[in-house]
């Protein structure tokens, strides 16, 4: 089949390769256009976008696809079926209609929970057991689409928002080529979405990422590990001059006393019911580090209440 494939991040790179050793043929890639990045603000392309010029497969980068002169490749491009991975933009009907046998979406998330931007994190702060990879045949509206396949993992106790991103990403690859397959033999089954169960997975807000010391440890734990490695969880070490901390790894610690407060030389501190040790973090500017090499450049005396 001619495929056709839409993707921005690091995420939807697995899905790409997969399919490019695959019996389907990719004849163009959708990504979003080139974005500022970096102190220098200089233009970088997307992950993807990089994928596709190393094989060799024509790209296209517009802004929107509401109108027919921003749709004009994927037009040309005849795809039977369009793959499309974290695009980050709206499809709208007729580019749901273009592809003779439809649209596909590989979302990361047990459909219907958390539909929406930001599945993995959501799933980790939340604390849920499990996650998983949904192949859906894409309907005008959010996630909601009939799921053609699913495939279940469990969250560890200590995942990251970033490792469990790195395993869905591969299972997704995975899936996809064996969905295609089963479209084209005309063999794809697809089951709608159950009413009940269905939640939202909104965007990170920069307002959400301060740690909030009051809650338990096990909510402060999740918290963290969910927005790890990126936007991250932060607090303040008191000083004359505060400093950021970016905490990227943590695990259940021994002990307890008021929220926020250092409990002993290995950065455990106190949460509102338990407490955390902090295991990997990130000051401001600098390069991530263990805890123990923190703490050997930067003095946290037992009783430090941390902002």
């Amino acid at each position: 089949m001619r495929i056709a494939y839409a993707g921005t991040p690091e995420f939807a790179v697995p899905a790409l390769i997969a399919l490019l050793g695959s019996p389907h043929s990719v004849v163009g890639v959708l990504t979003q256009p080139d974005r500022p990045k970096g102190r220098g603000r200089q233009l970088a392309s997307s992950p993807v976008k990089q994928a596709a010029v190393e094989h060799g497969i024509p790209v296209s980068q517009p802004q929107s696809l509401r109108d027919a002169t921003a749709r004009a490749d994927l037009t040309a491009w005849r795809p039977d079926a369009l793959v499309v991975v974290a695009y980050g933009l709206i499809l709208p009907q007729a580019v749901l209609d273009l592809p003779r046998l439809g649209c596909f979406n590989i979302h990361a998330s047990l459909l219907p929970r958390w539909r929406g931007a930001a599945p993995i994190n959501r799933a980790v702060m939340a604390g849920d057991a499990q996650s998983g990879v949904c192949v859906m045949k894409m309907a005008e509206g959010l996630d909601t689409g009939d799921v053609a396949m699913e495939e279940r993992v469990t969250i560890g106790a200590d995942e990251t928002a970033g490792e469990l991103h790195d395993r869905l990403a591969a299972v997704g690859a995975r899936m996809m080529p064996v969905a295609l397959g089963a479209l084209g033999r005309g063999t794809l089954g697809l089951t709608p979405q159950p009413h009940e169960g269905v939640t939202y997975a909104e965007k990170i807000r920069k307002d959400e990422t301060r740690i909030d010391w009051s809650k338990s440890w096990n909510a402060v734990h999740d918290h963290a590990r969910g927005l790890s490695p990126f936007p991250g969880a932060w607090f303040e070490l008191p000083g004359t001059q505060p400093a950021r901390i970016k905490v990227l790894r943590t695990t259940r610690g021994e002990g307890a006393g008021a929220p926020g407060t250092v409990l002993d030389d290995k950065l455990t501190i106190a949460c509102g019911e338990g407490s955390i040790r902090l295991l990997d973090i990130q000051r401001a500017g600098k390069q991530p580090m263990n805890a123990g090499d923190f703490l050997r450049g930067t003095a946290v005396a037992p009783g430090t209440v941390v902002l």
